[in-house]
Formats: structure tokens, sequence, C-alpha cells
């Protein structure tokens, strides 16, 4: 399998960044190959799932290949050699990986990433920062991250990814080329079920359409019967809001199924990061052992970062869900209007059909927006609980 591979259903994104790969060894060979492919910033927009880091990934990974094939016409990016195994598994010396933990990136952060950036590459052809939450950054990190762009290292390139174009500052992205991925096809993430985690083809396709194209969530559908049963208890909710008291044990059952998710990345996650830590400051044997003087500090570090991963989780997994809900509600609207084809809550049927019945296009329009306007709220910052209980008393109101 070729770095490419991993890209489903992107097809018209693999052959540009191919080009531009291929690009970027003229640049450095000065043979008098094309280099116009090439550039050193890239913006990767496309909705969550559609798979915009795997892609900058992939591109980082194509542009660190030594595979011999590269001298006889071969394609970037074989997935075999050394550079490109490195660079996907996020040990090349060369390659930098940026992700947050929090809801955003802040000044102090971006400085020290354009400081490394601003180095020569270690072992590979180049120094590649990928950016995976171009949209979380503040405006003051922005800012800075600008500066780096608009005056870049001769071997530097900068992979930044983002939901929309508009996620990021005007003078970012028009200092950036630019590459939209999409949602793949229901059938393609799929195929990508069944033939690379060895998916039954059912559970597959009921995980792919679930999913709406979200291909880490298709997986996790497709693997985790607790990630099943928390959609379904989602998608109950707009049979069960009945009356003022419902709608309220309905919106703190939403943000308990968030927070119990957050808990379990805290338990995969927190005690393993805590352990090697402790291990690093030289504490002393067994659980619980005394810790040397002067490495508070660098505990209490760790812990308020996964306080701020646990925020983060907890509004991920709240935004999962309404996301789910609004496809239920866009499902009763397809209904009301006549449509006979297959629903994105296809195994939910019978309730889409009640609801369906049970109310008018301009009532399902209206839940669409307090789905959608609650998603708004959360992005503001509003407190999850008040969030969640006004869009469920409007999902009631209709």
């Amino acid at each position: 399998m070729s770095v490419w591979d991993e890209l489903i259903g992107q097809d018209a994104v693999v052959e540009p960044l191919v080009s531009a790969a291929r690009s970027a060894r003229a640049v450095l060979s000065d043979d008098g190959g094309d280099a116009s492919a090439m550039t050193h910033a890239w913006l990767f927009t496309g909705p969550p799932g559609s798979g915009c880091s795997t892609a900058a990934r992939a591109f980082a990974a194509a542009l660190q290949c030594t595979s011999p094939d590269l001298e006889l016409g071969g394609v970037p990016g074989c997935g075999f050699c050394e550079g490109c195994h490195t660079a996907l598994i996020g040990s090349h010396a060369d390659v930098e990986t940026v992700r947050t933990d929090g809801l955003s990136i802040g000044v102090k952060e971006t400085r020290e990433l354009v400081r490394s950036a601003s180095m020569s590459p270690a072992v590979g052809r180049w120094q590649v920062i990928i950016l995976e939450d171009a949209d979380r950054l503040t405006e003051g990190a922005a800012n800075v991250l600008l500066k780096a762009i608009e005056e870049p290292a001769p071997r530097t390139v900068w992979l930044l990814c983002a939901p929309s174009v508009e996620d990021a500052l005007p003078t970012i992205r028009s200092r950036c080329r630019l590459l939209v991925l999409r949602s793949p096809a229901v059938a393609a993430v799929a195929d990508a079920l069944v033939r690379r985690d060895g998916i039954d083809p059912e559970t597959a396709a009921f995980a792919a359409r679930a999913a709406q194209g979200h291909i880490g969530r298709a997986r996790r559908l497709a693997t985790d019967a607790a990630a099943r049963e928390r959609r379904a208890e989602v998608l109950a909710l707009p049979l069960r809001v009945a009356d003022l008291g419902a709608c309220l044990a309905g919106a703190q059952s939403l943000v308990d199924s968030a927070g119990a998710d957050a808990k379990q990345v805290a338990e995969e996650v927190d005690a393993k990061e805590t352990e090697e830590l402790r291990a690093a400051l030289g504490a002393a044997a067994g659980v619980g052992g005394r810790m040397p003087r002067g490495t508070a500090g660098a505990m209490k570090e760790l812990e308020d970062r996964q306080k701020r991963r646990a925020t983060r989780t907890q509004r991920d997994s709240l935004d999962r869900a309404l996301i789910d809900l609004s496809s239920f509600y866009r499902d009763v609207l397809a209904l009301q209007f006549g449509s006979t084809g297959e629903l994105t809550c296809e195994d939910l049927r019978p309730s889409v059909q009640r609801v369906a019945s049970g109310s008018t296009p301009e009532a399902t329009l209206r839940r669409i927006e307090a789905v959608l306007g609650c998603r708004e709220a959360l992005e503001r910052n509003v407190a999850p609980l008040l969030a969640v209980e006004a869009m469920t008393v409007a999902l009631r109101a209709g």
C-alpha cells in the first residue's frame, strides 16, 4: 500500500499532491525539472472525518520518501521506505505534527512552533510542520504564524488543516495553496471498513451510513458497542420530549453521555501519561511513590492539560450527538416531502416515520434550527447543560 491509499474517496486531492511531491524533488535537485507545483504552505479543508490530517500526513511522507523507484519515475509516497514509514507513525525527525488537547492554540505554543520550523532538516529533504487544528489558533497565535508563512525558511513546508477556508485568517489562506476535501461516499467508507478493519459488510454499511462519511466515526460505530448504544440513546430524544420534565431529563442525559465519553478517554490516556511523566521525573518506585523536589510544577501542568482535554472531549462528544440529532430531523423532513430513498437513520425508520407523521415540515425546520443553534452556543462556550436544555425545550415546542 502507498501512503495515498489511506485517502478514501479523495482522488481529486491525490493528483495535485503527487505532482507537488515530484516538484519538491526538482526544487532541491535543481536539475531543470518542473518545480511549479510545489509551494511552502498548504491549507487542507474539509468536513470533520473527511481526512484532512490524513492527507497532510500522506503528503509529508511523500516529501520524505526515499524509495529507489523515484529515480525511475516512481510515485512519491511508496509507504514502505524509512522516510514514509517514520513520517506516518510520527517518529520522523523532520515531520512535526501539532494538535491541541484544549479549545485553542495560544501565542506561546505558536512561537515555539515557529522557532523549531526555522531550523534546517536534520535527516530528510524538508522540515514539515502539520498543524491539525489551525482553526483553533487564537487571533494572536494566527498573527505569529502569519509572519512565519510570509517569510518561510527555505526548506520548511507548512501543512494547515481546518474544517473550512473561513476558519483561517484571510491573510493566512491567501498565502497557502488550498486543497478542499469532501466527505467520502458511504459505499467507499463501507468498503474501507471491510477491507482494512475486517468488519462484516452489513455492519460496515450501517456504520458508514450513520457516520455520514466521517471515517473515524464510522470505524468507532462499527467496532464499539458502547458508541452504538450512545447513538441510539441520542436518537431516542425526539420521541421523549413530551413535556418540560422530559426535556430537562433528556438534556441531562445528553450531557452525562458526553461526560462519560470524556471519562473513557481520560481512563485510557491520563493514567499512562501520568505514570510516564512520574518515571521521567524520577519518582520513587511503586504506585504513589514520592516525587523528587521541584517537580510539582510539571505534574500540575500535566493535570491542567488533561483537564483541558477532558473539556474538549466532552464538547466534541456533544457536537457529534447534535450532528446525529440533526441528521434524524433531516430524515424526518425528507419523509415529509415524500422522499422514498434510503435514510441516514435507516435503522430507525419507524421512529423517523412516527415523528414525520406527527408534525409539519415547518416544525421540523424549526427543530433543525434549534439543534444548529445549540452547536453555535457551545462554540461560544455557553455552559453545555444550559445550551442543551434550551435546545430540548425548543424541540418540544417545534
